[in-house]
């Protein structure tokens, strides 16, 4: 009984996680897939098999073309900068300096903010009246149209993300440098390395699982970016910022659309899994190797 009992303790323990991934991922994703074969165009309540012909018409939308530039658009624009900026602040705050806590809490402070919060602070800033314009003006520029102009409007979005995520991340990275090895480091100060030099032959190529996982989490996060677009933008100007998750929630909760909506779903969740999977292979490639 003893030897029966202990041979299983381990899938025990590990019971609670794979009933709450049951309920709450495999049996929505299982529901998802089947409604994305099926058609509410006609009939909410009522629906056909449809095969593959909302995939079909998923990839004949030109809409949907753009809002999967809209993704990856935001994933390019976002991702490099929440990898690297709390690098070099992580970097910097790691050093002897003072008032290094009071740094890390100004710096950490907007991760605790709702994200609804800083959107619509931000939108307040963006405003044809808004701070940013009238600090344009003083120094003798025009007025930027941040949420108005299908050119800017993204990338004015982007800067919400970037600005919440980057303390975030830096505390990741910080987490890990306390972990640095300082026999390295040390031996790169008797050589007469500068900080950059010691930090870009050391420093970074130790923290490189971690960057793996920082890339990982905000590409993630970047793909399935809603909160920012549904506050500030709702998609426009002219679909400039739909992305593809708030495509998937236009098209279930605006259009009643659960079948193009769910095959978008899958799409999303494919996307995400095969960015995964590149991220693992250029950043921890020699883990795997045999």
């Amino acid at each position: 009984m003893y030897r029966f009992y202990g041979k299983h303790v381990p899938y025990l323990f590990l019971l609670p996680a794979i009933v709450v991934l049951t309920v709450f991922f495999f049996l929505p994703f299982a529901q998802t897939v089947i409604l994305s074969f099926r058609d509410y165009s006609s009939d909410i309540y009522n629906s056909q098999f449809a095969g593959l012909d909302n995939y079909i018409a998923l990839f004949h939308s030109k809409e949907f073309y753009k809002v999967i530039i809209n993704t990856f658009l935001y994933l390019f624009g976002a991702v490099p900068v929440l990898a690297t900026i709390p690098l070099i602040l992580a970097i910097l705050i790691n050093q002897k300096i003072k008032c290094v806590n009071l740094y890390k809490v100004l710096i950490y402070l907007p991760v605790i903010v709702s994200i609804v919060v800083v959107a619509i602070a931000f939108k307040w800033l963006y405003a044809s009246e808004g701070i940013l314009n009238y600090i344009a003006e003083v120094f003798g520029f025009s007025r930027i149209d941040w949420l108005t102009s299908p050119n800017v409007a993204i990338w004015s979005v982007i800067l919400v993300t970037i600005y919440k995520g980057i303390g975030y991340y830096m505390m990741i990275y910080l987490s890990a440098l306390m972990g640095a090895p300082k026999d390295l480091l040390e031996a790169a100060d008797v050589d007469g390395a500068n900080l950059f030099q010691k930090h870009l032959n050391v420093t970074i190529p130790y923290l490189m699982p971690t960057i793996a996982l920082v890339v990982t989490v905000s590409s993630i996060s970047a793909l399935k970016v809603f909160a920012e677009i549904y506050v500030m933008t709702r998609g426009g100007p002219l679909n400039a910022t739909k992305t593809i998750v708030y495509y998937i929630y236009e098209r279930a909760f605006e259009n009643l659309d659960l079948s193009m909506s769910s095959a978008a779903s899958v799409v999303l969740l494919l996307l995400v899994m095969a960015y995964s999977i590149i991220n693992i292979l250029v950043f921890e490639r020699k883990k795997y190797e045999l």
